[in-house]
């Protein structure tokens, strides 16, 4: 699943606010909060564990911080690996954020892999268009 959403702030400002673990209950609708953060500050080996609505609660990691470029989470839960990678792209007046996730499964939640896959092709559009607007709406306060 890849998808693309227009930001009307600096890539760095998006980057910034996209990849701490601190504000994604804000703007990511299945996230209720977040528990055991292990440095304050994000960077590659980050951990925490995300606490969703659903129920599951997934160990995260930060494997890739390459600012303000490239940025990926991995995450586990029991037999679900889910990877998402955010690609930050100056535009004028702005940026787009490119997301790339995907979802697998061992054994016999193999097959769970694709049908989230396309779950989240559904949530992370919408996801993200929330938290442009929620920068969008700072920076015009400024």
């Amino acid at each position: 699943m890849t998808t693309a959403v227009r930001f009307d702030v600096p890539a760095e400002v998006a980057f910034d606010y996209l990849v701490d673990p601190r504000n994604r209950p804000q703007w990511q609708s299945s996230l209720r909060r977040i528990e055991g953060l292990t440095t304050e500050v994000p960077a590659v080996g980050q951990a925490w564990i995300d606490v969703t609505a659903p129920g599951p609660r997934p160990a995260m990691e930060t494997t890739t911080f390459e600012r303000p470029t490239t940025w990926t989470e991995r995450g586990t839960w029991r037999g679900i690996s889910a990877e998402l990678t955010l690609t930050f792209v100056d535009r004028p007046g702005g940026c787009a954020v490119l997301a790339t996730a995907s979802v697998r499964g061992r054994g016999a939640l193999r097959p769970l892999g694709p049908a989230i896959t396309r779950a989240a092709g559904l949530a992370v559009p919408g996801d993200l268009k929330r938290a442009a607007r929620i920068l969008s709406e700072r920076a015009s306060e400024q």
